[in-house]
């Protein structure tokens, strides 16, 4: 089921896109115990994101996921996020953005 909800949302980020955006790249992979996908529009923007079960079979069962986007704001400046999901939350890092 978490895989869907993975892939519900990949199709609505290439759905969101302008109409004169272009898919340059798109590349998934699915198994069993994780994923992982890549996508790059001919906007600049681009998206990769891996994530694995951990814990598998106990109340601990978790996934964790990490990847990265990025965009080219309106100024022409290219921003990249990185991030890791887990048990701890969304944990989002770019020179972008501040540091607690």
């Amino acid at each position: 089921m978490k895989f869907v909800i993975v892939f519900v949302a990949l199709f609505a980020f290439a759905l969101a896109a302008p109409a004169d955006v272009e898919v340059l790249r798109s590349e998934s992979d699915v198994q069993p115990n994780g994923y992982k996908f890549a996508l790059e529009t001919s906007d600049g923007s681009s998206r990769t994101e891996q994530g694995e079960l951990k814990n598998i079979g106990t109340d601990e069962e978790a996934i964790v996921v990490r990847g990265s986007y990025s965009w080219v704001a309106e100024d022409g400046q290219k921003y990249t996020v990185d991030f890791v999901a887990d048990e701890n939350g969304f944990q989002p890092q770019g020179k972008h953005l501040p540091v607690a």
